[in-house]
């Protein structure tokens, strides 16, 4: 490239950079630690191209958002889902990796120790 071709280039890719920094900027929930958010940022990224609303509109974007908050809310916060739904978004999710992940108890196991 030369001249105005790397010039035209730099913008490029300058513009996408801002456009993700501006998609980022919307998505993310202020509740979010940097940790959560770039887990859930990866699951979005990785089904993007799945879920790009089409031009009328049909709200696949809102739809993998959704489901990019279930799964970061089992996960972090151990919210429980229904499991057709938690098999989805494991499924989806599969090969990302968080360390440090918190462990949970759940009701079920609680009652069966208090049974004991």
């Amino acid at each position: 490239m030369v001249g105005g071709e790397a010039a035209a280039a730099v913008e490029e890719l300058v513009s996408g950079v801002r456009q993700a920094a501006d998609f980022a900027g919307q998505v993310r929930s202020y509740s979010e630690s940097e940790k959560q958010w770039k887990a859930r940022m990866e699951f979005i990224l990785r089904h993007l191209p799945d879920y790009r609303d089409p031009p009328d509109g049909g709200g696949r974007l809102d739809q993998l958002l959704s489901l990019s908050m279930v799964w970061a809310n089992h996960l972090f916060l151990g919210c429980s889902y229904n499991k057709d739904l938690l098999d989805k978004v494991m499924e989806m999710a599969d090969g990302i990796e968080v360390e440090d992940l918190p462990q949970f108890t759940t009701r079920s196991e609680l009652m069966k120790k208090h049974q004991s």
